[in-house]
């Protein structure tokens, strides 16, 4: 199972948190995240999003943290004080992944992990649509029934393929999209 950690830009979304959680409950990844993580993407969705409620997302985070038992990390603060990053609020995500020995940290601000800040602890920093697309070509079909199974879980309201795949190419997955597009009927 790959280790990866999840940045707070992919879990601000929704639709994008939603697609790569149903991954990691499919056993395709191993996720992790620190409370600093929760906190952050939670903080952001309100200040954007003044008509949602705290407790909602709040508990949004109990139940990921529940989910997935190992998910929230502690214990790796010590190490972001040594790290070197363009961002220095980006360094706790470095330490999270290099503490819980991650292969991938999922972001959309790419710019902030450079390759060679990461590469000598054998982490890559990879946007969600490449990651997804790594998956994709480790495991197809495992990938096309989580897809089929997080677009069917979509019932306010449902969405029809297109009207799916549309919303992920609109959540910066185009890669994906043009892979399912291929296998429409599959999902």
């Amino acid at each position: 199972m790959i280790k990866v950690v999840f940045d707070a830009c992919v879990l601000y979304s929704v639709l994008l948190r939603g697609f790569l959680l149903s991954l990691a409950s499919r056993k395709l990844v191993e996720p992790f995240w620190s409370q600093k993580i929760q906190d952050e993407w939670v903080c952001s969705l309100l200040q954007n999003r003044p008509d949602l409620e705290r407790e909602n997302l709040e508990r949004t985070c109990r139940r990921m943290d529940i989910h997935f038992p190992n998910g929230l990390v502690r214990g790796y603060e010590a190490i972001a004080p040594t790290l070197s990053l363009p961002d220095p609020d980006d360094k706790h995500v470095l330490a999270l992944a290099i503490h819980t020995e991650a292969e991938y940290i999922v972001t959309a601000n790419l710019a902030d992990f450079p390759k060679a800040a990461l590469h000598s602890y054998g982490i890559k920093a990879v946007s969600p649509d490449e990651f997804i697309l790594l998956l994709i070509r480790k495991s197809p079909s495992r990938v096309l029934q989580t897809v089929k199974n997080h677009r069917l879980s979509l019932s306010r309201p449902s969405k029809t393929v297109d009207e799916y795949l549309a919303m992920l190419k609109k959540h910066g997955l185009p890669g994906t999209v043009a892979f399912l597009r291929k296998h429409k009927s599959d999902i």
